[in-house]
């Protein structure tokens, strides 16, 4: 996809993301996706020579490859909103092989999803495209309805698999945040220990972080703080949702904040809040890659644009698009996931 195009798909807010300056955290603090991004962040890291192998699978992948950015597909949704409601519109991935075909054809780095869909296609695939085993999942067999992550299988099952990589998340704010913090600290380090890389799905969850009809749940400073917490325990990349809005912990009134959260390290505009987010992801030294959320039909395309344009110019490294693409034909999906990685293909678009 062209240049004009991406533009033509921002529509109004072209301008507006293409042309914007941010004023608050200057890009030059940022370490940014590169070709050279693995050697100038992770060689001095405490990272095991295999685990840097993994990781350069992982960005020598795909149509991204080699670039420093990454298209990740991630389908758990099986587990995590159940299979029928997820597969529904397109009945083809209750096959697990059709998720491994999209992530492929699709010209994705890797591609995320559980054990299972993983297991009954090993040996067909593992060699053909980076795998990254989603490890914890909620259930929602449950009832009442809870919200609770909780571990599908051990790490050593992963690398047997042959992943370069182990997902999992962690509802930071939530009753077994503190569980989960511990269960996927300790499953990182053996996922390290065994050569492997690891990407956390760091999201907050609390009905508390609701408040005058905002769902705080996606503003800034706390998912910037949720970010920071999930690099303290060695995720070599983020997964977070795009920031909606801004000032959670002063609206709530808990944890802590200062005035220049606010006012000097970011602003209202979506960069600047997305450049909050990779701040606090070591200035950038690990990798932030957005989430696509939820397939809304014919408006798809144009969001997934507007996010990666968000993400690329604030710093980040990078989507994790899963619904808006398995939700639609085959050839469709494809066409969104290119279009989203031309976006960080495209060379006029570059750091605000």
């Amino acid at each position: 996809m062209s240049y004009q195009n991406i533009v033509r798909y921002l529509g109004n807010d072209a301008d507006y993301l293409l042309n914007h300056k941010s004023q608050t955290i200057d890009k030059k603090l940022l370490h940014t996706p590169s070709p050279h991004y693995l050697d100038e962040v992770f060689q001095g890291s405490n990272r095991s020579i295999q685990t840097i192998r993994s990781l350069a699978a992982l960005y020598g992948h795909g149509r991204l490859a080699h670039t420093g950015f990454l298209s990740i597909l991630p389908i758990d949704q099986g587990i995590e909103h159940t299979a029928g409601a997820s597969f529904a519109k397109n009945p083809i991935y209750f096959d697990p092989e059709n998720i491994v075909k999209l992530a492929i054809e699709g010209g994705c780095n890797a591609v995320a999803t559980t054990f299972g869909n993983l297991a009954i296609v090993a040996r067909k695939y593992a060699h053909k495209i980076p795998f990254v085993v989603k490890i914890n999942h909620n259930e929602l067999l449950t009832y009442p309805t809870k919200y609770e992550q909780i571990m599908f299988g051990a790490v050593e099952d992963a690398w047997n698999l042959g992943a370069v990589a182990v997902g999992a998340t962690i509802y930071f704010g939530s009753e077994g945040s503190n569980r989960q913090i511990i269960e996927v600290a300790k499953a990182f380090e053996k996922a390290h220990e065994l050569g492997m890389a690891t990407i956390l799905w760091c999201y907050t969850r609390n009905n508390d972080f609701k408040k005058d009809g905002i769902n705080y749940e996606t503003s800034a400073d706390i998912t910037g703080q949720a970010n920071h917490l999930g690099v303290t325990i060695q995720a070599d990349v983020i997964k977070q949702k795009m920031p909606e809005s801004n000032g959670g912990f002063t609206a709530i009134g808990f944890s802590k904040s200062a005035p220049q959260m606010y006012n000097q390290l970011s602003s209202d505009h979506p960069i600047d809040l997305c450049r909050y987010q990779v701040a606090n992801c070591y200035m950038g030294r690990i990798g932030l890659i957005n989430s696509g959320g939820e397939s809304k039909g014919e408006s798809d395309l144009e969001e997934s644009v507007r996010i990666a344009v968000i993400n690329k110019r604030a710093g980040g490294m990078g989507l994790i698009l899963g619904r808006k693409a398995f939700q639609r034909p085959l050839d469709k999906g494809i066409q969104l996931l290119n279009a989203v990685q031309d976006v960080y293909l495209a060379k006029e678009i570059d750091l605000a």
